[in-house]
């Protein structure tokens, strides 16, 4: 993928997470719900696909799930990793 497909993904998530102080204690959540980030990861960790997801929590379209995977990656990315003596 080139430089700018790869923009518009980090474009694309950003457009639908967002972080407020005020809403569960500033974790990043959907833009417009309650619903957080992590919520939506550990539902797939846990098996419930994107079609389980989106039954269930139907104000989630399935870009919601998307930037929340693309939102977790680039989040990943970022880190550094010391190794331990």
């Amino acid at each position: 993928m080139g430089e700018k497909g790869e923009t518009e993904m980090e474009e694309d998530w950003r457009n639908r997470i967002t972080v407020d102080p005020k809403v569960l204690m500033g974790k990043p959540i959907i833009k417009g719900t309650r619903i957080a980030v992590e919520f939506i990861l550990d539902l797939l960790a846990n098996g419930w696909t994107v079609e389980n997801i989106l039954k269930n929590y139907p104000q989630l379209k399935r870009e919601d799930v998307v930037a929340a995977l693309k939102y977790a990656t680039e989040i990943l990315k970022e880190e550094k990793v010391y190794p331990l003596p």
